[in-house]
């Protein structure tokens, strides 16, 4: 298929900030509150009220339009110009500054899909096998950003032909699958699909011993044939360890609309509100990129992730995690994690440990072992955060009006955090879901809480 046939049949369809440092008292004011009767929460709205007026420096109106221009500085048409800005290893960090500034703001220029167009002819040029790993950490974010534009509100056929070309010509098994991803999102055509499936097998004989490979192909094979979600009660009942805490993020199959977090205490008893009704809130699990759950930087994988403790704000990453601190969720595979399974120090690595796990009626069910192969394919630093940003930051977001007010991220599960122009805190989520965690898990303090948290698509 040539791509401008291609092009006319493709249809619209964690942050990068680092941190660690001590915890801000406003985000210990919470802890003031009354305490959890087993499997009940009392009053948890008085977490968000408490910090009600709480000033941001970075929050204020003037702060946040100061950012926004720098990053609108970033995008002016001569910074794309490879002449001026060869990919070299003194580019690098330009390269990937005006990336990131272009998946934010999404200019609609034509002129950028044909740069952005000029970068992924690296992903199948021989001069890619000279790069350097930080020379290929931006061809790998031009195909990340490539495949936002290319799903985004003006599809671009530049972009489609060179995702054609990928898939035809690079080399590397890693780009290939993240092409064939976005081609495969970006049309309505079945057949389509199942051609580029059927070419990328073609080309890589041993794509069943390539774990992104094979994975990306039931991904695309799986739009067009979902499996049978099994029984979601059987999942909601089963106890992954005992005496342990069970958070549920149950998602609509539209990756753009709002998850529930619902919380089981360790006991097995869902927490509720001070009326009796079960107690939840809304997260968003929505990659900025548009990228798929085994992709770095896609959205946030279904399966079984393991809570430890919690990561501390600081001023530095206010913008990207907000004022309070992250929830740490490990996937199998991942280092750092204490014990997967309880008694059992370091992680899970066999699949047959990870199956265990699972009620008997979802064994069978490969979307809910996302979290374990994005684990082995090396994904990780997943969190529940809040966000610093104006809603308004990442442009893209206004597509999405059942969600705008949560933050798109890079694979972590987003929860609202808002402030108004004088930077004081009008509303957040992230007390309230550090309470019923670290209480509904018998913890003293986020920093000791555990249990298990379970992402699943629901019908």
């Amino acid at each position: 298929m040539n791509s401008s046939s291609l092009a006319n049949r493709l249809t619209h369809g964690r942050s990068p900030y680092p941190f660690q440092t001590a915890v801000q008292p406003v985000a210990l004011a919470f802890w003031a509150g009354r305490v959890l009767a087993v499997g009940v929460l009392l009053s948890v709205g008085m977490a968000t009220a408490a910090l009600a007026g709480t000033r941001q420096p970075q929050a204020t109106a003037a702060a946040r339009q100061a950012f926004r221009q720098e990053q609108q500085d970033k995008i002016r048409p001569e910074h794309y110009d490879l002449a001026q800005y060869p990919l070299t290893e003194e580019t690098v960090v330009h390269w990937r500054g005006l990336l990131w500034a272009t998946a934010i703001l999404e200019p609609a220029d034509e002129s950028i899909d044909a740069a952005i167009a000029r970068l992924l002819e690296f992903a199948y040029s021989p001069d890619e096998l000279g790069f350097s790993s930080a020379q290929r950490s931006v061809v790998e974010m031009a195909l990340q950003v490539g495949t936002q534009r290319l799903l985004g509100e003006t599809s671009s056929p530049q972009i489609a032909a060179q995702f054609q070309q990928v898939l035809e010509r690079s080399e590397n098994p890693r780009w290939v699958a993240i092409a064939l991803s976005a081609l495969a999102q970006a049309t309505d055509h079945p057949a389509d699909r199942r051609q580029w499936g059927d070419r990328v097998r073609q080309r890589f004989s041993t794509w069943q011993q390539e774990p992104l490979l094979e994975t990306t192909l039931r991904d695309v094979a799986a739009l067009d044939a979902p499996p049978a979600l099994p029984p979601l009660q059987d999942l909601l009942d089963w106890q992954i360890a005992p005496n342990q805490m069970h958070a549920y993020v149950l998602c609509p199959r539209d990756r753009t609309a709002l998850c529930q977090l619902t919380v089981k205490d360790w006991t097995g008893a869902f927490v509720e509100r001070a009326d009796g009704t079960r107690w939840s809130v809304p997260l968003l699990r929505r990659s900025l990129h548009g990228l798929r759950w085994n992709l770095t930087r896609g959205d946030t994988p279904q399966g079984i992730y393991r809570i430890e403790g919690v990561r501390s704000p600081s001023a530095d990453t206010f913008r990207a995690y907000g004022q309070f601190p992250r929830v740490n969720l490990y996937v199998p595979h991942e280092a750092g994690v204490r014990e997967f399974l309880p008694g059992q120090p370091g992680t899970v690595g066999a699949i047959a440990q990870y199956r265990a796990l699972l009620p008997p009626s979802w064994r069978n069910y490969f979307p809910i072992y996302q979290s374990y192969w994005a684990g082995r394919m090396g994904r990780g630093l997943f969190r529940i955060h809040g966000s610093g940003e104006d809603p308004a930051f990442f442009a893209n977001s206004a597509r999405f009006p059942h969600s705008y007010g949560w933050s798109p991220a890079i694979g972590c599960l987003s929860a609202l955090e808002q402030y108004d122009e004088s930077g004081n805190l009008q509303q957040a989520d992230m007390p309230a879901i550090l309470q019923a965690l670290t209480q509904a898990s018998g913890a003293a303090s986020p920093s000791d809480l555990v249990g298990y948290l379970v992402l699943v698509e629901r019908e």
